[in-house]
């Protein structure tokens, strides 16, 4: 058996002279030896993939060789040194550089090396790179996978011949039978020649009779076949191919649209951006335009090709055929998956290149292209995203309307999978860069630009219209200008909430947007939350009075300027409650993490990330949960697919909770859950808050301390981890603290100096219960608090308190003696300082702890985030979902056994019984606000004696109450009728009554518009009707009523209106072109698109087009199922709902303030003035009959 390997040694030498005479790189170089860890000097020398090693420069021989195709180089640290030598040689070796070659193939031990310089290392690297051949191999994979795309199109491209070659000879065959035929019939006419040469002999009576009975049959041929005709047309299978004709129409103007929006993408964005990634000063990077729009310019390539095909199929109409097109298609889906896998990644640099202000000028200068119509850059980038669902449903609606034994449905039905497919994996894309996109909007919106909103970890939650009220100092609002002032002309502003900032910002006459310049970006670590003013200032109490409780403060205390106050008011109670909730949640969240990050590291030397990093279950993908590479509010990934426990465990981690996370739960956990459960899931956090915490973190949180009692979490039968059993830990304060200058809670370590207790009750000081939790009294040296002067409240030069934001602004901190200390710090511990900060809130004096119970101080501390925890989501719960305890009488009785449950928790803090007491009362109380009616409620109060017509109303007139009542039905909708397409369900009336109602609202408001128009008789009274209702639609729009403008145009293109060619020709120009004007805002091209763009720059009050949220949601019902084949739940489509559903939220919760009018709302609701559909056309035909053919 041969045991080794030959090789040509004369052919060795010689390519060993040659690297010695040629080679690429030679040098000398240390080589480790493989014993120990000693080093042997050896002259080097590469040629081609061969590198040699001499003893010495002048060898001949080489000692050895190694081949280094296939093999990789990499930098290596320098060894650490373990003798004894002089530190100067150890600092010489020290800066030596090494790196090491490894090899693919196993069993080849890896090969390392050092020299004197780094930039001879990096010089041999580069070499061994090149000699590994490593470029070329990835070469010839891409050539590879071009080739098997290639050998794909040679495939397709056979069958499609094979079939022409098959059709070719059916033709033959069917041309050779016509052929027989034709032959058949000469014969025949050759044996009738006698009998035609004995008729023009006949009698010329006979030759009248015999046309007359031709003249008959051909007329009862005729009309037997107009019968056939006429009833094929009327079939249902006639039907059935009209509506797939149509559907072909639709998909091919559709395309016509995409290729057009592709077009512009690459002319208008990919190529521009590459010449000037290749000028000399170039404003973006040409792999950062190949990672922004990979792709792209291929898939236009693509869809141009099956574009062409479509408008040659329409040459064939009406057999359409359009299997093969998809066939085509199908083999180029890699592209897309590309393209989806990348979108997420794309966004991120197209945000990250933003912040080049070259570049961004440049961006801002391609999008002022006007065939761009206003569209960012980003918005093109996500076109293809919607392409893919949008052929699945043209795809389902004709296989609705396919025969089963038509010939193409198997292909169609493949197709369709196959896109299904594709469709899952981009509507996770979209879910997870949904927040990067609306991001980029609303800085693009800004006209200063808004760097903290290139920051893809912000997340956007919530915006609106709020009023600022003009000036407040020391406190108390000026009353200089509030007698006189316009807030809402003068005071509007338009506010944006993130979970890290408050963007106040001006918008202008042009939709733009002004952030202003003192106050509008408040970061919200900074900020203080203060629900109603405080019971002891008079002043405050008076514009409680003044502006009917809707009013809240934020006070922001940055630490490089002097305090100051913004005052908000909001629309209703209701948008007040739905700002206060996700303004304290977001706060919370901040500041809730800052303490928990404190507290764990406190002692046990283990920082809260490193927690999180060592929890698997947050970032690693398992059985029952997949996460998304995007990270979510709180640094931690965004759950894609997850079971609905992990889905529970993660809505009650106390380590952190995201608010976005909280927002889509919330939304839509009707969908995989009941709220039965996430209550006793809730209750059980309160009861048991460890159990909230996974088991590594707790082992973690108490590993450091010796005398930590870790037995309690082993079998969950410590006293401390049941809350009926446990009682709050004594808190003393060190008898060294002292005052400090500081406002917000200042703690020992510097990095969180700025984090504040937890505010769940946003700082209302008023009506607080001023009860006390139960504890020893305190020592005859514990710090107390006084009251300090209200004159020297407001004096920025005095030593403010070691304090929570939380805490009044009158109570100071003293200690025994009136003695302060020199100490810039505070040494309170965390625990303390929350206790201290917490209990001043309630008037109270902070409880003392002695050294011996400090290691319960964490435990008290996670007791108390996990009462926190509960009310924040019940908080959230109650004051943005309210419908779900109007509903479900049971679950609000269980929520507020809960609340009483907390109450009586003798060791509850005094902020958080009111907190839970704010809780109680809103849920108590019925009748929220009451602006918010009901349609029934205007029909009952329209009951006047006589109601007005339409020549005696104005536009003006008609207008309002046509948006009042929109607006009262658009509003009436509860979100969870947007869940599941109840619409378009057989039992839609029972499912989703509201959206049905609103539908037949739409219709109803339609149909009175034609009816009017048509009960004219002659032609100017119609044409000024016409006028004036296009009147009433051009006031809707400046009134923010989308839904008006849509009611009166559809009405307006009705076929009995539009085809009134007389009518329309007495309508002046100026009404044409405005006419045209609202339909092009209103049109449903492109997804709505200029509709979309409106909303984005109007303010609220505003009623949108339902139909267009209805049609998103239907995008992702179809395309994506709520479920995995697994079992999970697809949380990615849940966010995607929820996003949709707080949109539309947005537009319900803020009213007009539009007085009624009984008259024109019973004329606007008269039923008796609506004419049917076909009495219209009929009346319609006797204005203006048609003309004849």
């Amino acid at each position: 058996m041969q045991k080794s390997v030959r090789y040509n040694e004369g052919h060795a030498l010689y390519l060993a002279f040659l690297a010695r005479k040629e080679g690429t790189k030679r040098g000398f170089l240390s080589k480790k030896a493989a014993e120990a860890s000693r080093w042997h000097e050896k002259w080097f020398a590469l040629y081609q993939n061969v590198l040699f090693y001499f003893e010495g420069e002048q060898s001949g021989r080489p000692a050895g060789m190694y081949l280094l195709e296939g093999c990789s180089c990499e930098r290596t640290p320098a060894p650490p040194r373990t003798g004894a030598g002089p530190a100067g040689a150890r600092d010489a070796l020290d800066k030596q550089y090494y790196f090491t070659v490894l090899f693919g193939h196993e069993g080849q031990k890896p090969l390392e090396l050092r020299c004197e310089e780094e930039q001879a290392g990096k010089e041999w690297m580069e070499a061994i790179h090149q000699a590994s051949y490593a470029d070329i191999l990835i070469e010839r994979e891409v050539l590879m996978q071009k080739y098997i795309h290639l050998v794909q199109i040679v495939e397709t491209e056979k069958i499609a011949a094979n079939q022409l070659r098959h059709q070719l000879e059916d033709q033959d065959t069917e041309i050779e039978r016509l052929k027989s035929e034709i032959v058949a019939l000469n014969k025949t006419k050759e044996r009738m020649r006698p009998y035609h040469s004995h008729q023009e002999d006949e009698d010329p009576d006979i030759k009248k009779i015999k046309k007359v009975q031709s003249f008959m049959r051909g007329w009862l041929c005729r009309r037997k076949w107009k019968t056939i005709v006429q009833d094929y047309i009327c079939s249902p299978h006639a039907e059935s191919m009209r509506k797939r004709n149509q559907i072909v129409f639709t998909m091919v103007e559709a395309e016509t649209e995409y290729v057009h929006q592709l077009y512009i993408l690459v002319n208008g964005f990919l190529r521009p951006l590459r010449m000037a990634a290749s000028s000399k000063k170039p404003p973006i990077s040409h792999d950062d335009v190949s990672s922004i729009f990979l792709n792209s310019e291929t898939i236009m390539f693509l869809h141009e090709i099956f574009h062409q095909g479509l408008k040659a199929r329409l040459a064939n109409w009406p057999t359409l055929v359009l299997a093969d097109l998809f066939d085509i298609l199908l083999p180029m889906l890699n592209i897309y998956q590309e393209f989806v896998r990348n979108h997420q990644y794309s966004l991120q640099v197209l945000a990250n290149c933003k912040q080049n202000r070259d570049f961004d000028k440049l961006l801002k200068q391609y999008e002022a292209n006007p065939a761009c119509e206003g569209r960012m850059l980003e918005t093109f980038l996500t076109y293809p995203m919607f392409q893919i669902p949008r052929y699945i449903i043209t795809l389902h609606e004709l296989l609705a309307h396919t025969p089963h034994e038509h010939v193409e449905r198997k292909s169609l039905e493949f197709a369709k999978s196959k896109l299904e497919e594709l469709s899952r994996v981009m509507h996770d894309e979209v879910s997870d860069t949904e927040n990067i996109r609306k991001n980029l909007a609303i800085e693009r919106m800004i006209v200063e630009g808004c760097d903290i909103l290139l920051d893809t970890s912000q997340t956007f939650i919530r915006q609106g219209s709020l009023i600022q009220v003009p000036s407040v100092e020391r406190g108390k609002l000026s009353k200089v200008r509030l007698g006189s002032l316009s807030l809402k002309k003068e005071g509007e502003r338009q506010c944006f909430l993130f979970t890290k900032h408050f963007l106040i910002c001006t918008r202008s006459s042009g939709g733009k947007l002004h952030l202003l310049k003192t106050g509008g970006v408040l970061s919200l670590i900074e900020c203080t939350l203060i629900e109603e003013p405080d019971a002891s200032d008079d002043d405050s109490k008076g514009s409680g009075h003044m502006f009917g409780h809707l009013d809240f403060k934020i006070v922001v205390e940055p630490p490089d300027a002097a305090p100051f106050t913004v005052v908000l008011l909001a629309p209703s109670r209701q948008e007040k409650a739905a700002w206060m909730s996700d303004i304290s949640q977001c706060v919370d969240n901040i500041r809730c993490n800052g303490l928990m990050t404190i507290v764990f590291e406190e002692n046990s030397k283990v920082t809260v990330p490193h927690m999180i990093k060592s929890d698997a279950r947050l970032h690693k993908d398992d059985t029952d949960i997949c996460f998304s590479k995007t990270l979510n509010s709180c640094k931690v990934p965004q759950i894609r697919y997850a079971s609905v426990e992990r889905l529970l465990e993660r809505l009650t981690d106390l380590r952190f909770l995201s608010i976005d996370f909280l927002n889509t739960f919330l939304h839509t956990y009707r969908i995989f859950t009941t709220a039965a459960v996430v209550l006793a899931k809730l209750s059980d956090i309160y009861k048991r808050p460890f159990t909230s915490i996974p088991v590594r973190s707790l082992e973690l949180f108490f590993a450091a301390s010796p005398n930590n009692r870790g037995e309690h979490m082993v079998d969950g039968k410590s006293p401390r981890l049941c809350r009926k059993f446990s009682s709050p830990p004594p808190l003393a304060v060190s008898r060294t603290s002292s005052p400090v200058r500081a406002r917000k809670l200042s703690l020992t370590s510097s990095l969180n100096s700025r984090i504040g207790a937890l505010d769940l009750t946003t700082s209302s000081s008023s009506s607080s219960p001023t009860s006390h939790s139960p504890t020893a009294s305190p020592p005859p040296h514990t710090a107390v608090l006084e009251s300090a002067p209200a004159d020297r409240a407001g004096d920025p030069t005095e030593l403010s308190p070691c304090r929570s934001p939380s805490t009044p602004r009158h109570l100071r901190y003293r200690q025994p003696g009136g003695q302060a200390a020199d100490s810039p710090h505070c040494s309170v511990s965390p625990a303390s300082a929350f206790a201290i900060a917490t209990a001043a809130a309630g008037h109270g004096s902070p409880p003392g702890f002695n050294n011996t119970e400090r290691t319960c101080d964490k435990e008290f501390i996670i007791r108390r985030t996990a009462t926190n925890r509960v009310l924040n989501v019940l908080r959230h719960w109650v004051s943005k979902h309210a419908q779900d305890f109007e509903l479900n009488n049971e679950l609000k009785i269980n929520v507020l056994n809960l609340l009483e449950e907390v109450l009586r928790d003798p060791d509850l803090l005094p902020q958080e019984r009111k907190a839970t007491a704010n809780i109680l009362r809103a849920l108590s109380q019925d009748d929220q606000d009451d602006i918010h009616l009901k349609l029934e409620d205007i029909i009952q109060m329209t009951d006047c004696p006589k109601a007005e017509c339409f020549e005696t109303l104005s536009a003006m007139e008609l207008a309002e109450q046509i948006t009042l009542l929109d607006h009262v039905v658009f509003r009436s909708i509860p979100y969870e009728e947007f869940l599941g397409q109840g619409w378009m369900k057989l039992d839609k009336n029972e499912r989703t009554p509201y959206i049905m109602k609103t539908s037949q609202h739409f219709n109803e408001m339609s149909n009175l518009v034609a009816s009017q128009i048509m009960n004219y008789a002659d032609i100017s009274s119609r044409a000024n009707a016409i006028e004036k209702w296009v009147a009433v639609a051009d006031i809707c729009r400046c009134l923010h009523n989308y839904n008006g403008v849509l009611e009166i145009t559809a009405a307006l293109n009705r076929s009995a209106i539009y085809r009134l060619k007389k009518t329309w020709a007495k309508v002046s120009k100026q009404t044409k072109a405005l006419m045209e004007k609202l339909q092009k805002t209103v049109s449903s091209e492109g997804r709505f698109k200029n509709l979309r763009e409106t909303l984005k720059n109007c303010n609220p009050p505003a009623v949108p087009y339902l139909g267009m949220y209805l049609t998103d949601l239907a995008f992702i019902e179809e395309g994506t199922p709520n479920f995995t084949e697994e079992g999970l739940v697809n949380f990615s489509k849940m966010r995607m709902i929820s996003h949709i559903i707080r949109e539309i939220r947005q537009f319900q919760q803020t009213a007009y303030r539009i007085d009624q009018q009984p008259k024109v709302i019973q004329y606007l609701l008269d039923k008796a003035l609506i004419i049917d559909e076909d009495t219209l056309y009929e009346l319609s035909l006797k204005i203006e009959p048609r003309l004849p053919a």
